[in-house]
């Protein structure tokens, strides 16, 4: 308890001389709201956001590691409780807020009227708003649930808040600001987690409800989840550095002291990390084995890891409570809008790229640090499984591991590369990125044949809980995912969203926001990679009907790209005019013109793709007869035709009987 206590003393002491250092909470020159609110809105973000990640933390612990019982209850009611402290501080962060955004001290009479105002009028009064009822909908959520699905559905929704406190600070009016949007909500997830997990199991402890057993599985299970924890926020920090420090000599301002300060205070989390993995998760692992002696006199592995995890805990409030102070000092570059903003840059967000060409098309490059993480990852995962199985004697299909590789790296490059950068400015580019991203990339994803290669690199739990392996089987083997892996299902997903995305106002929302992007993007992949699993697929999942009727499912969806491309082809009417058509871009075709290059595309790019897909499925079915019919020759050597035999003595009774009845 001495630890919890000393990581919410260390944040606040953090937080205080780091404002007092830079200056970030001094009294404001106009409408300054009082000593109250400038430390008061300090002190309940950073105690909101160590109870966000106690929050996430036992959720975490819930859905993937705790088996039920003792332990698991009061994993979700510890987790209940950082809930409702997060309630309480994002309810005082709210109000403290709106005095200062409009410069009325608390006790003032017009506060009341002012702080309606604030929450109905005001984005970011609107936004803290939507934070505060969400925490308590998610305390609600915990307090409600006592299973593990639970648990996940809960940390899904606390997830929520998070992206939109992405969207709010300096990233919000930033020039780079769909980097800095991702960078900061992976900040906050990867640190959330990272810290929640460790604070939980310290209450745990604290409430005796761990034995030294389970906290050697909680340690082994956790330590993995830490480490990409590690990589997360190392990432998104240096991404968030490079965007607001402006150059090296931003290193020189209070905001860059700062900056340092947490770089060097995360360098030495790190330092734990490795003394976990290489002192702690072993010796825990191998001390809980039945039949293990007893450590030796001064090496318990259980006390070296509270020693290490009390630091660690303490470190991270430090760590806090300057990234606090960090986010209410002003940073070197603001990456403000340009005093005399382009028309492209004012629709768009960002300055209109030069001339497409087929050159450009593969230099040019707007990093989306989410989406090109996920890629990285997906190839690092899929190779670490691999590599699991030749460990241990099995093999795996190397044009498998080639086929993922291919289809990752596509998909980083269109959503980070020329595609990226042109798909926002010219119909033509965004059609290709879309079918790209919706036809080509899921034929590579699927012959990968991720889940199988999932299914047996993963570890098999043994204690009721649900690891990566027990949750994809859910997964595939939930109504939800059985009814949108149905052939018929993912083929009509797959051409409905064509004609819903593109002629409603989802378009434009994912051309306009960042968040729209990201939505687009991971449904048409999905969508793509449900309807080919469905057709080709190795992966387990679906009942996938016979070859004849996935032939005609493709000549459906044939028919239908067809037609898509011809509707936009034979187009008069501008779609989303006051994006495409107010760019003022100089080179290339006529926006109309474009978009109707956009719809032979479509067509181009949904026919070759399908007839591919009919080849294999051709093939397969051809190798399918074969396998038969090399059954059937075998079971004849080996005991006969009896079914021939059978149809000819039917046949002689047939016959006999007719002569008798001559």
């Amino acid at each position: 308890m001495g630890v919890l206590v000393g990581v919410v003393s260390l944040a606040l002491v953090a937080l205080v001389s780091g404002g007092i250092f830079s200056g970030a909470f001094e009294t404001q020159l106009l409408l300054d709201p009082g000593t109250v609110v400038r430390w008061g809105l300090p002190v309940t973000t950073v105690l909101g956001e160590l109870a966000v990640a106690a929050t996430l933390g036992g959720l975490v612990l819930a859905a993937f590691v705790v088996p039920p019982g003792v332990a698991f209850d009061r994993t979700l009611s510890t987790a209940a409780v950082g809930a409702g402290a997060w309630t309480v501080a994002a309810l005082g962060r709210m109000v403290f807020s709106a005095s200062n955004t409009v410069g009325v001290p608390l006790d003032d009479p017009k506060f009341g009227e002012q702080l309606g105002v604030y929450l109905v009028q005001i984005p970011s009064g609107r936004a803290y708003l939507a934070m505060t009822v969400i925490a308590s909908l998610v305390c609600l959520s915990v307090m409600l649930t006592r299973t593990a699905n639970g648990a996940l559905w809960s940390g899904v929704l606390a997830l929520v808040p998070l992206v939109v406190q992405s969207f709010m600070g300096h990233a919000a009016g930033s020039t780079s600001h769909e980097l800095a949007v991702s960078s900061l909500f992976m900040h906050l997830v990867g640190a959330a987690v990272w810290i929640g997990v460790l604070l939980v199991v310290a209450a745990l402890r604290a409430r005796r409800a761990m034995t030294d057993e389970s906290l050697a599985v909680v340690v082994t299970r956790y330590s993995p989840i830490a480490s990409w924890c590690f990589v997360v926020v190392a990432l998104s920090g240096v991404v968030n550095a490079l965007v607001r420090l402006g150059g090296v000599e931003g290193l020189s301002t209070q905001y860059g002291a700062l900056l340092l300060t947490k770089a060097a205070l995360f360098v030495v989390l790190g330092g734990f990390g490795w003394a976990h993995r290489t002192w702690v998760v072993g010796k825990l692992a191998a001390a809980a084995r039945p039949g293990s002696a007893a450590p030796l006199a001064g090496a318990n592995p259980t006390a070296l890891f509270w020693r290490l995890a009390g630091a660690e805990l303490l470190v991270m409030g430090a760590v806090s409570g300057v990234a606090v102070v960090l986010g209410g000092t002003q940073p070197p570059d603001d990456n403000s809008p340009p005093v005399d903003p382009t028309s492209a840059f004012i629709i768009t967000g960002r300055e209109l790229p030069a001339e497409l060409t087929v050159t450009r098309w593969f230099t040019e490059w707007r990093w989306d640090v989410l989406l090109g993480f996920a890629c990285a990852a997906a190839l690092v995962v899929y190779a670490r499984w691999v590599w699991r199985l030749r460990r241990r004697g099995d093999t795996w299909p190397p044009l498998r591991t080639a086929s993922w590789a291919v289809g990752t790296i596509l998909l980083f490059w269109v959503t980070n590369g020329g595609p990226a950068v042109y798909s926002s400015v010219i119909f033509s580019a965004h059609m290709l990125q879309h079918m790209l991203l919706a036809m080509i990339i899921p034929i590579f994803l699927v012959c990968g044949a991720p889940m199988t290669l999932a299914l047996r690199g993963l570890d098999i739990r043994k204690d009721s809980t649900r690891g990566p392996r027990e949750w994809l089987l859910v997964i595939i083997h939930s109504r939800f995912g059985r009814f949108f892996a149905h052939p018929t299902v993912a083929a009509v997903n797959f051409a409905a969203s064509m004609i819903v995305f593109y002629y409603t106002p989802a378009f434009e929302y994912a051309l306009s926001t960042h968040i729209g992007h990201i939505i687009m993007t991971v449904h048409f992949v999905l969508a793509g990679y449900l309807f080919t699993n469905a057709l080709i697929g190795i992966d387990p999942g679906p009942s996938r009907p016979p070859h004849a009727q996935r032939l005609l499912l493709l000549l459906a969806i044939m028919a239908f790209y067809t037609f898509f491309g011809m509707t936009l082809m034979s187009g008069e009417i501008l779609l989303v005019p006051e994006w495409f058509g107010l760019t003022g871009r100089e080179w290339g075709l006529p926006a109309l013109e474009d978009q109707q290059k956009g719809g032979v595309i479509a067509w181009a790019a949904g026919e070759i793709p399908t007839i591919s897909l009919a080849v294999i499925v051709a093939v397969s079915w051809a190798r399918d007869d074969d396998r038969l019919a090399t059954r059937r020759y075998r079971k004849v050597d080996r005991d006969g035709d009896i079914e021939m035999d059978g149809y000819n003595n039917m046949l002689k009774k047939l016959s006999a009987g007719e002569r008798k009845a001559r």
